[in-house]
Order: structure tokens, then sequence, then C-alpha cells
């Protein structure tokens, strides 16, 4: 999803009439990560963990049938939700959807890695790419926010970018 998300945001800027500034390309990076990475991928998620649960739970290690795994795969429909609704809304919502999704995925990484530890487990979903991606995707989202608030402050952009309330 990450790679996806970047593909449109390189059309997205292609396309773009606007000057390429870096709080614009930092805006359109993080859209399309949003959309995308959050919001398709939390989608997906959702349903790996439903529909394909038993798979999906021996991929990380899980036995399967825990209920917990429903539970988890309604936390990820809801941060998918928030990131394809950052499509529509802007401003002090990105800025919730990327702490949310800052707050999921770091703690997310934390278990992989107490896992790693006490329970030795190397499955590939606990000590594969997705824990790479569970601490590499919330640090290049709050980069990106800050990058493109901290650009559009100096540059007297709208306020969607702002901290303010627009």
């Amino acid at each position: 999803m990450f790679v996806i998300g970047l593909i449109v945001a390189a059309i997205h800027l292609f396309r773009d009439t606007h000057p390429r500034t870096p709080s614009r390309i930092a805006e359109i990076v993080l859209l399309w990560l949003l959309v995308i990475l959050v919001g398709v991928g939390g989608v997906f998620t959702f349903i790996a963990h439903t529909v394909y649960a038993d798979t999906t739970a021996a991929s990380i290690g899980w036995p399967a049938g825990n209920p917990f795994q429903t539970e988890v795969a309604v936390a990820n429909l809801a941060i998918g939700v928030l990131g394809i609704l950052c499509y529509w809304f802007r401003g002090q919502f990105w800025l919730a959807t990327v702490i949310g999704n800052a707050v999921w995925l770091l703690g997310d990484a934390v278990v992989h890695v107490h896992q790693i530890i006490v329970a030795d487990n190397w499955a590939p979903n606990n000590a594969g790419p997705a824990l790479y991606t569970d601490i590499a995707g919330p640090l290049i989202l709050i980069a990106l926010l800050v990058i493109a608030r901290r650009h559009a402050r100096s540059q007297g952009a709208p306020a969607a970018l702002r901290h303010e309330p627009s």
C-alpha cells in the first residue's frame, strides 16, 4: 500500500498545476498515504482478520479462532475509515488520524517485539514486514505532517494545513 500511495501521489504531483513547494509535495504525499496506506490498508487488514482469519492468525504466530482477532479487525477498520475520510476532511482531522494511526501501529510494534522476546515468535507477520511497517509508516506520516505544516505556516498557506482551525 505504501508503494501504491507513492505512485498515486507522484501522478497527482505530475498533474498538479500548483507550485511544487515542500509544503505542497508533503501535503500531496501525506494525502495519498493517509487514504491508501492507512485507509485502504486498514480496510484490507480488516478483511484479512475476518475473511481469512485463520491464515492471518497463522502468519502472525497466533492460534486460530481467537476472538480477539475480530476486535483487532474492527480496530483496523476504524483506522481505515479515518484514513479514507482524509480525502474529504483536512486540517485537524489529518492530525487526529496521524496520531490515532501512530498510537495503534507503534503499540502493535511494541507487542511484536515483546512476542519476539518472550515467545520466540518469529512468524513472518510478527517479526517481518508488519513489524517494520508498524514503525516506519507512522514515523513517515508524522514527518510529512510536520513538513507540510511548517512550510505552510511560513508561506501563508490556507488554514487547512496550519494548526489553527479553518
